[in-house]
């Protein structure tokens, strides 16, 4: 498992010296940080298909998110990312549809979400038709205690007016508003690493499935092909 400490301490580094030089010098910590890590989500992928068998035949390395940062249109041109994250997805990270993530970061941060972050044109209206078409569906969602302590919709960009078809007295149309449809949640755990830390994002990733099947049946009522 993991070595946190280690992992936070090797971000920081990076953090400070985000250079190539400097992750050249220190690729040998930097790949045994991966392997480690990637035994974290490996286990991550058993717990939460425990509940959600879909996710059980994810590939743990090809979960795993690049260092390596995009920046050909990018103002920042800092080469490498700051944190280690994943994401698991049935049909893998680069597939439609709602996924589980986390990462942890260089100022200590666990962070673990669910669900579709501002899903492509088609997958987005399949879901705000899902909304209009079974009110009762998000209803049900919305009072689920275990998503409500997950954080809910909280903390999303919104449209500033209903979107094209929909009306401003339709039911949830806050929600139909909503450009992500996303659980989130944060934990500083720089001084203190949970015993169980596998367990402790799935227990989040739990708290977060009622989500992620809801969105599923969202994306059934239109499916969408998988992206390139």
């Amino acid at each position: 498992m993991v070595h946190v400490p280690a992992l936070i301490q090797y971000l920081q580094g990076l953090s400070e010296n985000n250079n190539k030089a400097w992750f050249v010098m220190n690729k040998p910590s930097y790949d045994i940080l991966r392997e480690e890590f990637t035994t974290l989500v490996a286990e991550v992928i058993t717990r939460t298909a425990a509940f959600d068998p879909p996710v059980a035949a994810v590939d743990p390395k090809k979960a795993i998110f690049r260092i390596y940062r995009d920046v050909r249109f990018a103002h920042d041109k800092t080469p490498y990312k700051t944190s280690f994250s994943a994401a698991i997805a049935a049909g893998g990270k680069k597939s439609q549809g709602p996924m589980y993530y986390f990462h942890i970061s260089a100022d200590g941060a666990l962070f673990t979400a669910a669900g579709c972050y501002r899903p492509e044109k088609d997958l987005l209206g399949a879901i705000r038709r899902h909304i209009a078409d079974h009110p009762q569906r998000i209803k049900k969602l919305l009072a689920n205690k275990e998503f409500v302590s997950a954080g809910g919709f909280s903390g999303q960009d919104r449209l500033v007016r209903p979107p094209k078809g929909y009306e401003p007295d339709t039911p949830y149309i806050e929600l139909i508003r909503l450009k992500s449809f996303v659980a989130r949640q944060g934990q500083d755990i720089s001084k203190r690493v949970p015993k169980d830390l596998a367990g402790t994002i799935a227990t989040r990733f739990e708290a977060m499935h009622p989500l992620v099947v809801w969105l599923r049946e969202a994306q059934a009522v239109a499916p969408v092909p998988p992206s390139a």
